[in-house]
């Protein structure tokens, strides 16, 4: 794989990296930092006397998609970083993507413009409003070029729907409608409706005393458009059906593997929790992330997975430590590549992981300044858990928890990947001969 490392200023908190996505063709990578602020990369086209400099991506447009707000009725601060990005497949010129923080989904509308038109017959070229009594002709407005502007507007704004933080959003495939989901309750909406949404699961107990689990990660199948999942922090996965009922809290399908006894521990609850889920392009299967693995689920086996990953099992004995410096809630994302064969996710030290599914092989990968020069080769890393260590082996005490990889993208058709490490944006991809 060759480097080419989308630089951002030194990291004060709100430069760090929230979320990651590419559009429908690739053709755009958003991000979402903990300051609320949307960045847009756009691919450089190929031209004939630079072939190789295709996939480059520049900065396209960036604008400020949520404040930080107060909440006077629960005395509570409202933080302006962004929680997901969701792109619309593209109908039009302009294009479309869905950003939320931890209570309010905004719609976004991206668009070009580079002609103004001129001859205005009621303004004059400043813009104010002429008297009409010195209008005696009429002017043809005409359209002239001026410099590419990129603009993002704000088209919709779905607030005052959630109690608790928005971890996710999902476009479902008929377009229309979307879903936003919090820690007890996931709604659906109409994109043009903005003033109301109807609560498809509800998992709060009357008593909050008896609240046992919380919904984590939510999303859509990507071609029926009456089924979603989510996972809880109990690591179980519901798959659920509109269909059967307009409030699904009773779900078609439960996915849970039962825990070996020999394996438990203090720290098991934790680390079963789901932190991501996806479903593969295909439909076929599910994908989840808790805090050692990832697991790729059959559709139509709900009571194991088919295949279970280990990301970082050297940190089994480390779970203490781990537990003590809050690392251990982190929330890891995993994402397929185009033709669901290869997975990715994150780890500490700015180490990410892919599995090749077919061939069984994983290696893991560095996302540093170090070796991210344009054109570099990405070298594999091994970590080294006692002994004696190689001379290109990492001990698992030197590992850096402070510097993790959260959030990744993978372009939908080639092998482009974009990795946030802190506040800096990693592209990689295949090496061209």
């Amino acid at each position: 794989m060759t480097g080419s490392e989308q630089e951002m200023l030194k990291a004060p908190k709100a430069d760090i990296i929230s979320t990651v996505e590419f559009n429908h063709t690739g053709e755009l990578l958003a991000t979402g930092d903990k300051g609320g602020r949307v960045v847009i990369f756009q691919r450089e086209q190929e031209s004939k006397n630079q072939v190789h400099r295709r996939g480059e991506y520049n900065v396209y447009s960036t604008f400020q998609s949520h404040e930080p707000e107060f909440d006077y009725l629960k005395s509570l601060e409202i933080e302006e970083k962004i929680n997901k990005i969701r792109w619309l497949p593209q109908q039009n010129a302009a294009y479309f993507l869905l950003s939320t923080n931890d209570k309010t989904v905004k719609l976004w509308k991206v668009s070009e413009r580079d002609k103004r038109p001129e001859g205005y017959n009621l303004k004059d070229e400043e813009g104010r409003l002429r008297d009409p009594a010195t209008i005696t002709t009429l002017r043809v407005p005409v359209l002239r070029p001026m410099d590419l502007m990129v603009e993002a507007t704000p088209r919709r704004v779905f607030a005052n729907a959630h109690t608790y933080h928005i971890n996710s959003i999902s476009v479902n495939s008929d377009y229309e409608t979307y879903m936003s989901a919090d820690d007890l309750r996931i709604n659906l909406w109409n994109f043009e409706i903005t003033n109301q949404s109807f609560n498809i699961v509800d998992i709060k107990p009357a008593n909050m005393e008896e609240l046992t689990e919380v919904i984590t990660a939510a999303e859509f199948h990507p071609h029926h458009c009456n089924t979603f999942v989510y996972s809880s922090s109990k690591g179980t996965i519901r798959l659920c059906d509109m269909r059967a009922s307009a409030l699904c809290d009773r779900h078609t399908k439960f996915f849970e593997e039962p825990e070996d006894p020999s394996n438990r521990s203090f720290f098991s609850e934790i680390i079963s929790s789901i932190s991501d889920v996806k479903f593969s392009h295909s439909g076929r299967y599910i994908m989840t992330r808790d805090y050692l693995t990832v697991k790729v689920w059959d559709l139509n086996m709900e009571n194991r997975p088919i295949e279970t990953y280990q990301v970082h099992d050297y940190l089994r004995s480390k779970l203490c430590s781990l537990y003590e410096n809050d690392c251990i809630f982190d929330k890891f994302e995993c994402v397929w590549n185009g033709s669901d064969s290869v997975i990715m996710t994150g780890s500490y030290n700015n180490f990410f992981r892919m599995f090749d599914r077919n061939t069984k092989r994983d290696v893991t990968l560095e996302a540093s300044r170090e070796n991210s020069k344009p054109r570099a080769i990405l070298k594999p890393r091994k970590v080294c858990v006692g002994g004696k260590r190689r001379k290109d082996e990492i001990s698992v005490d030197s590992l850096d928890f402070s510097k993790k990889i959260l959030h990744t993208a993978w372009h939908p058709s080639e092998n482009i990947i974009a990795v946030a490490a802190t506040n800096n944006l990693y592209i990689f991809q295949d090496k061209v001969n």
